[in-house]
């Protein structure tokens, strides 16, 4: 597979995030307090629930059922109750201004 187009940045907030589908796989589309995007799977490891749907804090999102919280570059949890990692994905940020849009690879990790 390649990189396809998940969303345009405008659409993400900052910071915050925004779920999408690529290719079959469920993906939250991360902008960090940074600025910086992320694309990790977007289903938490310790339920099934959308990572998207929580709040980003520094270069972390938390799961907004029970709180565990994954690093967004590299999908470890940083603590109970989750203990498995999430997937993260290979993304870019093609263009600028409103025009930027955001490309994801689900078979390539960064």
């Amino acid at each position: 597979m390649t990189a396809v187009q998940a969303c345009k940045l405008i659409d993400i907030p900052s910071p915050g995030a925004l779920g999408v589908v690529v290719e079959g796989v469920p993906v939250a589309v991360v902008r960090d307090e940074d600025g910086h995007v992320h694309a990790i799977r977007d289903v938490c490891s310790h339920a099934d629930v959308a990572l998207s749907e929580g709040e980003v804090d520094g270069c972390t999102i938390e799961c907004w059922l029970h709180g565990s919280r994954f690093d967004l570059t590299t999908g470890a949890p940083s603590g109970p109750p989750a203990s498995s990692p999430v997937p993260v994905y290979a993304v870019t940020v093609e263009g600028s201004g409103d025009d930027a849009v955001v490309l994801v690879d689900v078979s390539r990790r960064p």
